[in-house]
Formats: structure tokens, sequence, C-alpha cells
């Protein structure tokens, strides 16, 4: 009887999910449009307004607290990734002449980056500011119908630092097959950076100059956009969200309904909202965790 009692109580025990470790208590993923052709680079702004890029529509569009969406800017340089500074600029990884651009608040255009060493970058993808204003992107090689060039110019497929006080422009790591998605810690001391083509995401210390050292397996899973917590845990993108912690052990699955789910960013007035781009639709999911830094 004794045996039977504990066998009964272990299913019992086994069919109780765990509560998650970031999602929100009874909080299930909500689609917000389906409007998009392919919804990439959601960044969120110091109120908690999320912009985001629809790709092959060549326009930004923000997502407002109030949850309105309106188009920020169009066209806007085929734009994929997206990020802010602490001034509440835009930089935009600008697909169109594979620059990278910084917009002000009024949708004014800067060209920051319009080569490497005089020759084309590759296509910059995804990018991250860091707090002391520091510029990383990633620079894959993805064949555009748009582009009147020839092959690629740049001999790797690359992460680029940029010093935004100096403008000079340095290659921090050449030796990934195709580099992605890209996001640091608020402290400005890791940076994450996922090598999509191996499928393997990488973590490396970075240092006071602004190279990277260290370069240590995080997880064997690459990932088109990232996002980072208030707990550590980093968001890789790809099929649906996958949620690792610190550690790079998996802690959640979020399953998406799309064909490919590109990018991720925690926005809304409390950095709660995890905002979802995926394929021509835009999703979000109350969290239990909070976004924090450049997102």
């Amino acid at each position: 009887m004794g045996l039977v009692g504990c066998t009964v109580w272990f299913c019992i025990a086994s069919l109780t999910a765990a509560p998650s470790k970031v999602i929100a208590p009874g909080e299930t993923l909500k689609k917000l449009s389906g409007e998009f052709e392919f919804t990439e680079g959601p960044a969120c702004d110091a109120d908690g307004n999320v912009y985001f890029t629809d790709q092959p529509n060549d326009r930004i569009v923000e997502l407002g607290i109030d949850g309105k969406l309106t188009t920020f800017l169009q066209p806007c340089g085929r734009a994929n990734g997206l990020c802010f500074d602490a001034e509440g600029n835009l930089w935009a990884c600008a697909d169109e002449k594979n620059e990278l651009w910084r917009i002000d608040k009024k949708g004014n255009r800067t060209v920051v980056v319009r080569d490497f060493e005089g020759k084309l970058l590759n296509g910059p993808n995804d990018v991250w500011i860091g707090p002391t204003g520091a510029v990383y992107f990633t620079d894959p090689y993805y064949r555009r119908s748009y582009w009147k060039r020839g092959g690629p110019e740049q001999k790797v497929e690359g992460v680029y630092y940029l010093t935004t006080s100096a403008g000079k422009v340095t290659r921090v790591v050449d030796d990934l097959k195709q580099p992605n998605g890209i996001i640091g810690t608020p402290d400005g001391k890791i940076l994450y950076v996922a090598d999509i083509g191996a499928s393997r995401t990488y973590r490396y210390r970075i240092q006071a100059d602004g190279s990277l050292k260290d370069k240590t397996l995080f997880c064997e899973l690459g990932s088109d956009g990232m996002t980072i917590d208030n707990e550590g845990n980093v968001y890789l993108t790809g099929k649906g969200v996958s949620v690792f912690d610190a550690a790079g052990n998996k802690i959640e699955q979020i399953e998406v309904p799309e064909p490919w789910t590109a990018n991720v960013c925690f926005g809304g007035k409390d950095r709660r909202t995890l905002v979802i781009t995926a394929s021509k639709s835009l999703y979000s999911l109350r969290m239990a965790v909070k976004g924090v830094g450049s997102q």
C-alpha cells in the first residue's frame, strides 16, 4: 500500500508543471498584428515605446505604450537591427547600402559608417550600444535582391566596434561563420554574439579599449536577434524564443506560431512586456522579469 501511494503521488507531481522562471503567472502569448511582410529589429526607447522594422516594406514602425502602431520612418534604408543610445537616437543597420545610421527623434538620418578600410561592409545586421556609448554591430553576408553590387568585399563576416567619440571602426571578431544576433550586459562587461551559421552563441569579455577577450561557448544554438533581462537570462530567436540563464542552461522555450522568429526585446513602461517580431506578425508576452540597458 505504501508503495502504491508513493507511485500515485509521483505521477501527480510529475504532471504538475513547474512555474516559469521568466513568464508572468497565467500569461500567454498575444498576437498584436499580422499586417507586415517581415518584422525585425525591435528596440525600446526611454519611455517604453518599441520601434521595429518591416524590412521588405522599408519602414520603421513604432508600437506605442498605448498599443497603437504608427509608421516612424519610411523609407528607412531597408533597416534591419535597431538600438537606442542614451541620447534617444535610434541606430539602424541600414541594409540597402550596407551602412550604419543614427536617426534622431525627428527622423533625421546621419550615416555613421559607410565602409571598412575603404571596402563595402557585407551588410550590418544587428547592433548593440554599451553604457559608455560604444557601438558593436554584426556584419554577416545575406545576398539581397535590391543590391546593385558584386559579391562581398570583406574577406570575413565579422563583428565591429565603433567609438562614437572618435568615429573609428575596428573589427573585433573575425573567426565566426555568420555572426548575427548581438547583445551585451547592462554593465558593459560581457558581450554575447550568435554565430547563426554555426549554430553557436559565444560570450566575450569587453576590454577597456573596446576589444574582446576570453571567447567562451555560451550555448550550442545560434540566433537571429537577442535580448537580455534583469536576471541575466539571454533570449535567442529562430524557432520561437529560447531562454538561457547566465550559465548557459536552457530554462524556457516560448513557442511562436510563425515560420521564423527574428528578434525580441522588452518594452512597456515597466519593461515587463516581451515584444517578439516573427515573420509577418508582432507578438507580446507579459513577463516576471524585466528588460535592462540597451534593448
